[in-house]
């Protein structure tokens, strides 16, 4: 009698278990659409192309209830000419974003990658040129703790751009 009361007890508390809820992405569409969104919005300046650019880029964001963006930080950056494209399409992408039921407001941590594509006959100088911004480039570093609290970390935008030599 109590095997039988006591597995009762046990399969009743786990039917009221709830399991973890899985959220949703927070970009309409999913994780690929917020990568070629991104891919489609941000526009590498010819500054980047010029010096040969690459590097990456942490952003921390606040959005609302409306999917509005209501601020940015930099966390880091490996070049502050990287920041500025970034800023950009992170501006377009207003209104895309999901917080989560019952907040106002929601931040999240998201990374770019900038990289240059190389052909098999680029040229010593564009080699160069890459290595040199490389050396010189200045970083965007925070000094400062810097409060997560309750942010959201999404995937790695990748971008690439072909370089004109």
């Amino acid at each position: 009698m109590k095997k039988i009361l006591f597995l009762i007890a046990l399969v009743s508390s786990s039917l009221l278990t709830k399991a973890q809820t899985q959220l949703a992405f927070p970009f309409q569409g999913g994780s690929p659409i917020m990568s070629r969104f991104f891919k489609d919005s941000l526009i590498v300046s010819p500054e980047i192309m010029k010096k040969k650019a690459a590097g990456t880029a942490v952003f921390k964001f606040t959005a609302d209830d409306k999917g509005t963006i209501k601020k940015i930080i930099v966390y880091y950056a490996d070049d502050a000419v990287l920041v500025v494209p970034i800023i950009e399409a992170l501006k377009k992408s207003n209104h895309k974003w999901i917080i989560p039921d019952h907040e106002k407001l929601h931040d999240f941590i998201l990374p770019f990658s900038i990289s240059f594509n190389t052909s098999a006959n680029t040229s010593n100088a564009t080699i160069k040129q890459a290595f040199d911004y490389y050396s010189q480039r200045k970083p965007i570093i925070t000094y400062n703790q810097v409060p997560l609290e309750a942010a959201t970390l999404l995937p790695t935008v990748l971008i690439s751009y072909d370089l004109t030599e």
